[in-house]
């Protein structure tokens, strides 16, 4: 029995699930005092029962996912729309420290990856595959890369088990990321800094209550950001370096946002897109995670078990004991692990809702919320295929 619902009846569906996550998670002290997300939760619930009816009556739900992409790019237009370069300019250093954590881990990730897989007697470009090509790359560096060991390596299963890998590991990043870091946060007493006063010329409009006028303005940038975004990407796709949609929205996002340093009439209401930019994101992993068919990837679940708890030991301790260490110490430094958990395992929206949990329960970090997306959205991509081509050129692989 098969049931499809159009892109009105998903949106309905999608909003069910993130209030099925809120549910359950006001119900449930371990879940609200380990800060998994809402998608995380509702997604993940919803994907195991649809597999359990799948397994017993062998019913399948067909979802038309055309706004799945929407919602990534206004999440990640809203990250450009908040991105002040005045900040940028004062938490550069930071940036640059987090860069280099990041290199370091997709450099251990890669050599965990391949070392289980050498000790389970699978092919080595199966460990690169469990490593950060799916895991630090998401879905779509690891649908590429798959396709290339398919046919130039011929290996095996390769499509499926990237999937496999990319699909546990959104999952893994949004389980792991709260409760790793609010246990540092907890443990060690960390508290948000006190932010130094706002400047009234800082301020602009951002602060005004959320009214038609502000939000309809802000809702028209991030739909500037999306279609200029789509544009952008078509435009520059013939060239050898390309970026992805997001990114190219995220661009448009920052240029908008630091146009109104310059121009008085250009005018970015912080609180609106904000509220956008959360509901983007939530109604993304949500219909993500509730697309998941679980049945198939049972197939991979032994090898793929062994492989994955492997990454999952490293960046818990990586997260744990570099990423806060370097990062500061601090309580932002706290969150910013959290999120490195989030797209190390999974990917930036991932990110996000982790330390997006986190803030809610513990305080703001402005800091982390500033590093760790324009990491995930324009950096780590880059880094991820630097090392990648790194671990290629090894005798090992014979590229």
């Amino acid at each position: 029995m098969t049931f499809d619902f159009d892109t009105v009846q998903t949106l309905g569906v999608a909003i069910l699930v993130l209030y099925t996550g809120m549910l359950v998670i006001r119900h449930v002290a371990f879940l609200r005092n380990n800060d998994i997300p809402v998608p995380v939760v509702g997604g993940l619930l919803f994907a195991i029962i649809t597999g359990l009816a799948y397994g017993q009556f062998d019913l399948r739900l067909h979802f038309d996912m055309a706004l799945k992409e929407p919602m990534m790019l206004a999440f990640f237009a809203s990250i450009g729309l908040g991105a002040d370069m005045r900040t940028l300019a004062r938490g550069g250093p930071q940036l640059l420290v987090f860069g280099v954590i990041c290199l370091v881990y997709l450099v251990i990730q890669d050599g965990i990856g391949l070392l289980t897989a050498i000790g389970l007697d699978m092919h080595p470009l199966v460990g690169l595959l469990s490593g950060s090509i799916t895991l630090s790359g998401g879905h779509g560096t690891g649908a590429a890369w798959a396709e290339r060991f398919g046919d130039t390596a011929n290996l095996a299963g390769a499509m499926e088990l990237a999937m496999a890998c990319a699909t546990f590991g959104l999952i893994l990043g949004g389980l792991l990321g709260g409760p790793v870091a609010g246990r540092l946060i907890s443990r060690k007493g960390l508290r948000p800094q006190v932010q130094r006063p706002v400047q009234q010329e800082d301020m602009q409009s951002e602060e005004d209550p959320i009214n038609t006028d502000n939000f309809l303005l802000a809702l028209f940038y991030i739909v500037v950001c999306l279609v200029g975004g789509k544009l952008l990407a078509q435009a520059m796709s013939g060239f050898s370096f390309t970026l992805p949609s997001f990114v190219w929205s995220l661009l448009i996002g920052v240029v908008i946002r630091n146009a109104t340093v310059f121009h008085q009439h250009i005018c970015v209401h912080a609180t609106s897109v904000n509220l956008i930019g959360s509901l983007s994101l939530s109604l993304f992993l949500a219909m993500a995670l509730m697309s998941l068919r679980l049945w198939e990837l049972l197939g991979l679940a032994g090898p793929l078990l062994i492989l994955l708890g492997v990454q999952v030991a490293g960046i818990i301790l990586f997260a744990s004991f570099i990423t806060f260490r370097f990062m500061g110490g601090q309580y932002d430094a706290a969150v910013v692990a959290g999120g490195h958990i989030g797209f190390g395992m999974g990917a930036t929206p991932t990110a996000v809702a982790n330390m997006e949990a986190l803030t809610r329960r513990f305080g703001p970090s402005p800091q982390a919320f500033l590093v760790v997306p324009l990491m995930g959205a324009f950096f780590i991509d880059l880094l991820n295929a630097i090392v990648i081509q790194g671990y290629l050129s090894l005798p090992v692989f014979g590229y």
